[in-house]
């Protein structure tokens, strides 16, 4: 497993790839930054803001669209180069095939997009912008972040691995996907949120700090469905995974 994960890893980072992502993930300290600084000393409209970044840019936006573009190409250069075949005939079983593709994704992703969240937590939860003084309510709205961040990781790149393997425009569905079923459709129907990553992550976030993050919670599933859902759909699209990859023909 360990030579497949620095291969897929080594494939996953290419200088245009890793420097989207990184600019994706500057995007929201950069406006947590600005915001803190022209509001100054005002911190109920910073925590707002805050949410409201978090909630509309980073979770809606920025997590599945990094995810997606990371997780949808995880098999890209083994179908593109017909060289599946190679990996699928090895006496291995398929899990520890797929699970260092979805290991890599979540390795280049998740560190980023976690310390993009988490920086802009702290950044609007200080009173100066720029001088970050870290107490207890401000790490326990980090560490809501941090973790809830990881589980919308983990499970969008579990959906979007299994998408890539199922069809060549798996990222035009994922894009499709993303923005209609996750930003539309949850934002005005909240039976939804239970179907969606983005429910369970804002579920998360507030059911860990619901004090920091008090404005999600009219549009917030409850904190057990939100793990449970995460767990669930992260897991059956593992399976799902694994079982293409036994069933698909491979050329």
């Amino acid at each position: 497993m360990g030579p497949l994960l620095g291969l897929s890893l080594r494939q996953l980072t290419g200088r245009r790839r890793l420097l989207l992502i990184v600019l994706l993930a500057l995007l929201p300290i950069s406006l947590a930054a600005l915001v803190s600084a022209l509001l100054g000393e005002d911190e109920t409209s910073n925590r707002d803001f805050t949410n409201t970044l978090l909630d509309g840019l980073l979770i809606a936006g920025i997590l599945p669209l990094v995810t997606m573009v990371l997780a949808t190409t995880a098999f890209g250069n083994e179908l593109e180069d017909r060289t599946l075949s190679y990996l699928v005939l090895k006496p291995v079983p398929r899990s520890l095939i797929v699970l260092p593709k979805l290991l890599a994704s979540i390795i280049v992703g998740g560190p980023m997009l976690i310390a993009s969240g988490v920086v802009a937590t702290l950044l609007g939860a200080s009173s100066m912008g720029a001088i970050i003084v870290v107490v207890d309510s401000e790490f326990q709205a980090a560490a809501a972040v941090g973790l809830a961040v990881f589980a919308g990781v983990v499970t969008y790149t579990a959906i979007f691995t299994w998408a890539g393997l199922i069809s060549t425009r798996a990222l035009a569905f994922a894009l499709i996907y993303v923005f209609l079923w996750e930003g539309l459709l949850t934002s005005f129907l909240g039976g939804i949120r239970y179907l969606s990553v983005r429910g369970y992550t804002l579920g998360i976030l507030h059911g860990i700090d619901d004090q920091s993050f008090g404005s999600l919670g009219e549009r917030v599933i409850e904190f057990p469905a939100a793990i449970v859902g995460a767990v669930v759909v992260s897991v059956t699209f593992f399976w799902l995974t694994v079982r293409r990859l036994r069933t698909m023909d491979v050329p």
